[in-house]
């Protein structure tokens, strides 16, 4: 169902992919090892994960100042509700937050957003971003798969990760018109600019994975044709539930 087969491996490293603890699609993880051979885990978040909520907004907006760009702030009862509904990753290095990521679905489920990405500078440079991101493109592909998923972003690293997965740039138009989305922004410093543009631009690139395009489809069908792969994708869907929530 995704673009390729590495983009599952960031799921499930050997023979002992499933993991049967705990309730549901809360618990898809990944395990890998920092230099000191600390383990990071990368998960489906659910509300046990509801204590590091306030350390992920911190990190969110301490990233953002660092930067100077402007970020979408979120409140911690809507992060807690994405964990809660099964629609956020995170990365933890045993009991320490490690990374985040969330996805929702607007435009009565013609568009899904992968949103919130953030990494916290210790644990910066050993591709934690990159396999929560191909977390949360697999987790959209599977609950929404004939959604287009885009992303809204200043960063090159998300960018060149967006590209990977076969996202491609595209003018805002061609993103949700669901207002809910844009008042998202609204806690943005670069919001003004954004509505001087009546939507039309603003300081964030915006990237667009079409699960029709030609090229996506071609994609997908070689997966499916992946033993490997199609062994993942039934796993995921069971223990993530339906696909259509």
């Amino acid at each position: 169902m995704i673009r390729s087969s590495k983009h599952y491996q960031c799921f499930y490293e050997n023979s002992n992919r499933y993991n049967s603890k705990g309730k549901g699609k809360g618990k898809i993880k990944e395990v890998y090892k920092m230099e000191e051979e600390k383990e990071i885990d990368v998960m489906v978040a659910d509300s046990s994960h509801e204590v590091y909520v306030d350390t992920i907004l911190d990190t969110i907006e301490a990233a953002a100042k660092v930067r100077g760009t402007g970020i979408a702030k979120r409140t911690h009862e809507y992060v807690a509700q994405k964990m809660k509904e099964g629609k956020a990753v995170i990365a933890l290095a045993g009991e320490e937050f490690a990374g985040f990521s969330y996805i929702e679905s607007w435009g009565h489920k013609q568009f899904v957003a992968t949103s919130g990405l953030i990494v916290p500078e210790k644990f910066r440079g050993l591709g934690v971003a990159k396999r929560i991101k191909e977390a949360t493109f697999a987790l959209a592909r599977l609950r929404w798969p004939k959604a287009k998923i885009f992303s809204l972003t200043s960063g090159a690293a998300v960018m060149k990760m967006n590209t990977q997965l076969g996202y491609v740039p595209v003018t805002f138009n061609e993103l949700t018109d669901d207002d809910a989305f844009w008042h998202g922004c609204e806690g943005c410093i670069n919001h003004h600019i954004l509505v001087e543009k009546e939507r039309k631009f603003c300081i964030c690139t915006a990237m667009l994975y079409d699960p029709s395009d030609p090229r996506n489809i071609r994609h997908e069908k070689e997966n499916r044709d992946n033993p490997e792969v199609s062994d993942v994708l039934t796993h995921l869907v069971k223990m993530l539930g339906s696909t259509q929530k």
